[in-house]
């Protein structure tokens, strides 16, 4: 025992499971059945315990799961070293979702004529910082539905779910093998496609607007490019037209662009 003073104790894992950690995404997918979960852990407490810390236990308890409770360095271990805010969370993975599993949207609810529905496309993400922070914004905005390409793209790990403030745990994400067959049959059900770009001068054959003059009367698909490379050529030649953002002044050489969520959000 004296020899274990200050280093963390490994802690043996299930078998396909992953290690949630911080606060919001271990609170949203305990109160969700979406998960198959396993096990929580908390910081050990010299002091009084911190509110939160006694609602995950109550939490837990609700689910039959067991609480162990850790040395900070033991949770830094278990998640990595990532900012873990004292509570993780073994859990099974989540997947994406295909768009077979998906009921279409009745295009004729009163909702719909209300306000037309907005669709964001992600074409290859691949930070998982990133993916997060687009589906927080995605959630909080109250876009309809998040496609992601198969290929190419960040999967649905516990940092995406951290980044996301733990969107991700309430949120369906849902991905395609075949993206531009997609946007072909969204096209001839009626939708419009727009891209994004950061340079409208790298854009050919597809009108480019600024964001701050679009407006859109019928179902609408937002397709976000990778962070380095943006959307593929083949897909821009697929957009009815293209969106850019105007800086706000002459911008220096090397800094011509925004974070792909920025820009997103």
């Amino acid at each position: 025992r004296k020899g274990l003073e200050g280093k963390a104790v490994p802690v043996g894992r299930t078998r396909g499971s992953e290690i949630l950690f911080g606060v919001a995404p271990c609170s949203l997918a305990l109160s969700q059945p979406r998960r198959g979960l396993f096990r929580l852990f908390l910081k050990q407490s010299s002091g009084p315990g911190r509110p939160a810390m006694s609602e995950f236990a109550l939490q837990a308890a609700a689910r039959g799961l067991p609480v162990h409770r850790l040395s900070r360095r033991a949770l830094d271990a278990l998640c990595g070293g990532r900012v873990h805010q004292g509570v993780c969370l073994e859990a099974t993975p989540l997947r994406f979702k295909s768009l077979e599993e998906a009921e279409e949207p009745d295009l004729g609810d009163e909702k719909s004529a209300n306000r037309q529905l907005v669709w964001l496309v992600l074409e290859q993400i691949k930070d998982p910082m990133n993916l997060g922070a687009l589906l927080r914004s995605a959630y909080f905005l109250g876009v309809d539905r998040v496609v992601t390409s198969q290929r190419n793209s960040c999967p649905l790990t516990p940092v995406v779910s951290k980044a996301s403030s733990g969107a991700m745990e309430v949120f369906d994400v849902y991905s395609t093998d075949d993206l531009r067959s997609f946007l072909k049959t969204k096209i001839a059900e009626g939708w419009e496609v727009v891209g994004t770009v950061s340079k409208p001068e790298d854009v050919e054959n597809v009108p480019v607007i600024s964001c701050l003059e679009f407006q859109w009367n019928k179902p609408v698909i937002i397709l976000i490019g990778s962070e380095g490379d943006g959307l593929a050529l083949e897909t821009q030649l697929l957009c009815h037209r293209m969106l850019a953002i105007p800086p706000g002044r002459v911008l220096h050489p090397g800094i011509e662009s925004l974070n792909v969520s920025v820009a997103t959000g």
